[in-house]
Order: C-alpha cells, then structure tokens, then sequence
C-alpha cells in the first residue's frame, strides 16, 4: 500500500511540474497585455515632444540616458500639433507632456490636466528683419504676426508683450500661422512684419539674417527667471495612479539636473539625433546655458500664478480669472515637497 502510495506521489509530482512552468510562463504574458514587462514597471508610454525646439531636451535627455528607463518606462516620443496634446492628455493616451501657459485657456474651459512641475526658462524671441520699421513692441499695431499655430505659446507671448504695450492682441494686430522653418520666407515674401517663435529659428534668423529682437523671454522682465515651459499631467492618470505621475516627475527632474551638468554634450545629443532642425553646437549650447535647466516643482505654483495675471489681460484668460483660485486648482505637487 506505501509502495503504491509513494507511485502515485510521484506521478502527481511529475505531472504538476509542466502546469507549475506554465504558470510561471504566465506572468509576463499577462503583464504584457497590461503592457508592462519585469523591465518596464509601467509599460510602454508615449510622449508628444518632437517639435523641433532645443527647450525639449528634458524629454529628449529623459530618454537618451535612460532616466525613464530607470524609472520604469518603455517611452516613444513622437511629434504632433498642440491640439492633439489637449486631446491626448485629456483621453489619457498621453499620460504627460511639456508646455507653457497656451494649455491655460483649455483647464478654463474644462481640460482636465495638472501643472506637475517647471522645467526651465526662456526659449521664444519675437523678432523683426533688419530694415524693419518696428522698433519696439509698440510699433506692432495694425501688424502681422507670425506664429507656428494659433494659441500656441509664441502667440501666449507675444499676446502678453502686446497688452503691455497697450495693444489688443484680439483686435489690434493680426495673426498668421506658419511653419517655424518658413518664417523669414513668410518676412520676405511680405505675409508677416514680424514672427516669435521658439529656439532656435528665432536664433537663426538673429544671428544669420542680422534681425533684430523685440523680446527675448530670457531677459525681458516680464518673463525672466520664470518657468518658460511646464509638465502638465493627464489628471485622469493623477487619479488612476499617483506613483506613476511620480515616477514621470523624478525622470524629468534626473534631465534637468543632468542637462544642467552638461549642455555641450545635450546640444550635441539634439543635433546628432536630429531631435532639433538648425544651428550648430556652439550656438545650441548657449541657448542651453541661458535656459537654465532645473526642475522647480517647489515655485511652480508662484509661476503660474504669475502668468495667470498677465493672460488676463490679453484675452487668453476671462478677465476675472482669480490666479490664486486658478494656480491652486490646476496644480499638483506630484512628490510632496512643494513649498507653497
């Protein structure tokens, strides 16, 4: 009877060792269609960040040195209009993405996103050519201005610059849209008389066509030392899963300090990569060095706040807006150390 006993142990044994490797086998194939592998705690993600500006090497170093990797992350960054970021952000296809204040309007209206965080400073110039007329901002009235999209941030910017100078950005100047790249064509071809745009096609033009710049974001008072471009986060993802958003916040933070570290060998890795279209390392090293790259997770809420105050005057924001109201709805302190 024990000698029987001990056979059918064995067999059992036997047996139970295929479905014990099968189901070892299923834990990847499971997690796989949630789309996270043992290497990637949080799976595949994509992030909207190739439009050509040197201001999106958070997103480009994030990747190329692995600090999304390290935190968990299988990411693609792809290209796309700003209105497919509102639309990606706001069905959760895009978990994160960088901007400035041109998403304010939309949380206004409903868009349901959160300021997670500041990346860095200064990166859009509005210029005219050499033989302009325009001497200052003031000069814009009854102009055209070029923009690479309508409601984008150059057009925030410029909108900003304008209602200082006592100019309605609705009414008293028109805008037009262009590729960054044909600008100065659209300049020369008499489409616009001036154009803001993000570095370094601002830059270009400066320093290879001789224009002259109106307002440069990185020393202009109304915008110096102030965060340029934010990390906005999906707040349907905020709510599904916090850790993650976090996760995001220390892989961008991880960019900046090493960006900061390194600018050469950033701007070497945006032209190597063709992550940015123009300009040579000399020139996209400086615009590196004077964005000042740092996470500011701690002030973003005082930035905000900020340009809350300056887009009500411009017709971006409803007149009314409260900015403390505004700044303490549409922020969230991802990892805990805001200051605020």
């Amino acid at each position: 009877m024990n000698k029987i006993t001990r056979i059918v142990a064995a067999l059992l044994l036997v047996a139970a060792v295929p479905a014990l490797a099968s189901c070892g086998k299923s834990t990847p194939t499971s997690s796989s269609k949630n789309g996270t592998t043992s290497k990637y705690k949080y799976g595949k993600l994509k992030i909207q960040a190739l439009g050509g500006g040197v201001c999106g090497a958070p997103a480009y170093i994030a990747k190329e040195k692995g600090f999304f990797e390290k935190e968990g992350f299988d990411v693609t960054l792809v290209s796309g209009t700003f209105e497919q970021q509102k639309t990606g952000l706001a069905s959760g296809n895009f978990t994160v993405t960088n901007g400035d204040f041109q998403f304010f309007p939309s949380v206004q209206q409903g868009l349901d996103i959160k300021v997670i965080g500041g990346l860095h400073k200064g990166c859009i110039k509005l210029v005219v050519p050499p033989n302009s007329p325009i001497k200052t901002a003031k000069d814009l009235k009854g102009k055209k201005i070029g923009v690479d999209e309508i409601g984008g941030t150059p057009m925030a910017i410029t909108s900003v610059v304008l209602a200082n100078s006592d100019i309605d950005p609705t009414n008293d100047v028109k805008w037009v849209p262009y590729p960054l790249d044909q600008l100065t064509k659209a300049i020369s071809k008499g489409d616009v008389d001036a154009f803001a745009a993000w570095d370094p096609f601002a830059t270009l033009a400066e320093k290879n066509n001789n224009y002259r710049v109106l307002t440069d974001i990185a020393q202009d008072p109304l915008f110096k030392g102030k965060s340029c471009c934010f990390l906005y986060a999906s707040s349907k993802e905020i709510k599904e899963n916090p850790e993650k958003i976090a996760a995001l916040v220390r892989a961008y933070k991880a960019a900046d300090e090493w960006i900061s570290a390194h600018p050469e060998e950033t701007a070497k890795i945006e032209l190597d990569k063709k992550y940015v279209s123009g300009g040579d390392l000399k020139l996209i090293t400086e615009l590196i060095k004077n964005y000042d790259f740092k996470d500011t997770t701690d002030v973003a809420k005082d930035d905000v706040r900020y340009f809350v105050k300056q887009l009500n005057k411009t017709g971006f924001l409803k007149k009314d807006t409260d900015p403390v109201k505004f700044a303490n709805d549409v922020y969230y302190d991802a990892l805990g150390n805001s200051k605020n």
